[in-house]
């Protein structure tokens, strides 16, 4: 089958390799749209971040070259023996995290911290820039007819969403700010809509993206045209309760920081590549809280459930869609060029 690999930084090839089976406990899977994640770029620009390199990944036992894609959508062609849950034409999405079931997070049902925690499409376990892939029975969740197949594709990433969202302080009727409205971000905006927030400002350079996040019903502000940090204070009357920093970039930590109320709550949704310094002092003086989220766990189904009351919308989303011989000049590329890019969708053919 054709599929798209990761060998080294720069270096994704789109290759044929051997078609997986429907092994026992495995749930095989046709796979109709794949997105490209901001995780996929950040090994693609400056990998391996999750990607074993030279070593095995102690769960897959695989390394480079991986398969890569994470955020897939697809209908079951095969099951595995001992697999009940699903049938042929089952429509599905693949919850792709490997946990060792053993550690203490694991014990404690806290799977995505997982002392040996890896991503199917970076860890290897196939992935779903590929024509199949098989996946353990309890990874997999059924869509419903009315989520479609590129609206599924969405599941995964809008799961970052709501589970950042969940997993902070927000109450309802609280006044949020979403720092970066890229792909995750602009998720964040909708979890936070669907959370009941009263006010939600989104951070934002890029003209289309600001429009995206206007759409989504944000109150954009432009850090080019006013000091973002101040204009937030005026506009919360004195920060928000709670802000989510979605875009990885070193000094917009300390502005996300700056920009919560007293004994506001700050929540680091990005993956930083490099490290970040920050004044101890805009955290203690102001007895605010820093916390960050991994992955999800548990909240596969609520995300499909939102998806049928019209949340995390693919048609405001998705910005390109591409095939898979295309996925690295029009897709990876394409989203490290153009700002206008959101969400690209991968169709293997």
């Amino acid at each position: 089958m054709k599929a798209m690999r990761w060998h080294g930084v720069k270096d994704l090839r789109v290759e044929n390799i051997e078609e997986p089976s429907a092994l026992p406990g495995k749930v095989k899977i046709k796979v109709e749209w794949c997105g490209i994640c901001g995780s996929d770029l950040h090994e693609y620009t400056a990998g391996p971040i999750f990607i074993s390199e030279g070593t095995p990944h102690s769960l897959t036992g695989e390394k480079a070259p991986v398969v890569m894609g994470h955020e897939f959508s697809g209908q079951v062609v095969e099951v595995g023996e001992g697999v009940t849950k699903f049938k042929a034409g089952d429509r599905v999405v693949v919850e792709p995290i490997f946990a060792c079931g053993e550690c203490e997070a694991c014990r404690q049902g806290k799977y995505n911290l997982c002392d040996q925690m890896g991503f199917l499409g970076l860890a290897g376990g196939g992935g779903g820039f590929s024509e199949y892939v098989a996946a353990d029975e309890h990874m997999v969740h059924k869509i419903p007819d009315s989520v479609s197949f590129e609206q599924g594709a969405l599941v995964e990433p809008s799961a970052v969403a709501l589970y950042a969202v969940r997993s902070s302080k927000l109450k309802v009727g609280d006044k949020a700010v979403v720092f970066g409205a890229g792909p995750i971000g602009l998720l964040v905006i909708e979890a936070l809509k669907a959370s009941g927030a009263s006010e939600i400002y989104a951070v934002e350079l890029s003209p289309e993206r600001k429009s995206k996040a206007a759409e989504l019903g944000a109150i954009v502000i432009d850090p080019k045209e006013v000091d973002a940090v101040k204009e937030i204070h005026a506009r919360t009357q004195g920060g928000a309760d709670v802000v989510y920093e979605v875009t990885g970039v070193p000094p917009v930590l300390t502005q996300a920081i700056e920009s919560t109320k007293l004994g506001g709550e700050m929540m680091i949704v990005s993956i930083f590549e490099k490290e970040a310094p920050i004044h101890p002092n805009h955290i203690v003086m102001k007895e605010r809280t820093i916390s960050g989220i991994i992955g999800y766990r548990d909240i596969f189904p609520a995300v499909i459930s939102l998806m049928e009351k019209g949340y995390f919308p693919a048609d405001k989303l998705v910005t390109k869609r591409i095939k898979l011989d295309e996925v690295v000049e029009q897709g990876f590329d394409a989203l490290l060029k153009e700002k206008n890019q959101v969400k690209i969708l991968v169709k293997a053919e």
